[in-house]
């Protein structure tokens, strides 16, 4: 009864997310967005601080036009809007930027995770900027952790850690019978990592760290679940995160400490799209397909989608690229 009851919750949560057409953004040439808007402003004594005004896509997901061959092509699809959000509210979330060693370290890591070379690019090339420019802005900024021990002793996590209080328990786990653990080793050499790549896949996570663009500094706070990173957020006041790092279609929705896991505290969960790279199968990596079905699902169901080149605009109190 329990799980069903959930399930419905769930089910309801995402056609009212639908109904008021949460934010998310791809590329416009290729989707055909309909232009821009603004939305009215807000008083900062309102919102309880100063406000950035920062141009945000979302996607429209209404009204089907049963008349068509294929009714959803009649949605309004992507759109961009000028939205206020105050900034005392809203932290960047840094999760899972690791560093991974080199192709020539760990040749088995790379040959099953060839996203690797996609974030270093953004690493190298967007992390700089971006990070300066929400550290100068004084904007809250978080680190989720994971894989490792390699966090541990810096301040930000102790703090999670006591503002959390006592980690709960592992949940249980059904038993695996022979038949399932033959399964599971088929998985393993099937599909992923591959029988030949298991060792450095374990010699690379033997040596986890944060890579050099995203390592915490100071007192910034950092988490390794859902429970400490809220904990983080009630204490700064903050509501919204604004997620970058690696994947958008996996860790960044689905682990601890990812949008799945923060919106059952009812916060709102936005990504910045030049700032992660997605999981890619052999079918969708030339365009980075998965990329662009993430990041619609993160528009319909938990916030928006920024460009950095608006976002960071935006922090210094500047007009950002057109739409």
């Amino acid at each position: 009864m329990t799980n069903g009851k959930r399930g419905n919750m769930t089910r309801r949560s995402m056609l009212t997310r639908v109904s008021v057409a949460l934010g998310g953004g791809l590329a416009a040439p290729m989707l055909g967005v309909s232009g821009t808007a603004a939305a009215p402003a807000v008083p900062e004594a309102a919102a309880g601080g100063p406000l950035l005004r920062i141009p945000a896509w979302f996607y429209q997901h209404f009204d089907a036009d049963f008349d068509l061959p294929v009714p959803e092509e009649h949605f309004g699809g992507w759109k961009k809007a000028e939205l206020d959000f105050p900034k005392t509210h809203t932290a960047i979330v840094v999760m899972h930027a690791w560093d991974a060693g080199t192709r020539e370290q760990f040749p088995g890591w790379w040959r099953c995770v060839p996203y690797i070379a996609r974030a270093n690019a953004i690493l190298e090339q967007v992390f700089p900027p971006l990070l300066s420019a929400v550290r100068a802005s004084g904007l809250t900024l978080f680190h989720v952790v994971g894989s490792g021990n390699y966090y541990q002793e810096l301040p930000g996590y102790k703090r999670a850690l006591e503002l959390a209080g006592p980690p709960l328990p592992p949940p249980g786990q059904v038993p695996r019978d022979e038949q399932r653990k033959q399964l599971d080793a088929f998985r393993n050499a099937n599909v992923f990592v591959g029988t030949h790549n298991a060792a450095d896949v374990e010699r690379g996570f033997a040596r986890l760290d944060f890579a050099p663009q995203a390592r915490p500094l100071g007192e910034e706070g950092v988490a390794e679940n859902g429970r400490q990173l809220f904990a983080l957020c009630r204490h700064h006041g903050i509501n919204h995160l604004v997620y970058c790092g690696f994947a958008i279609n996996w860790c960044l929705l689905l682990s601890p400490g990812g949008m799945a896991d923060m919106q059952q505290y009812g916060v709102m969960c936005s990504a910045l799209r030049q700032a992660t790279t997605a999981v890619e199968s052999k079918e969708s990596a030339k365009h980075e397909l998965e990329k662009e079905q993430a990041l619609w699902r993160v528009a319909l169901a938990y916030g928006f989608v920024f460009d950095v080149d608006d976002f960071i605009p935006a922090l210094q109190d500047k007009p950002g690229k057109a739409g």
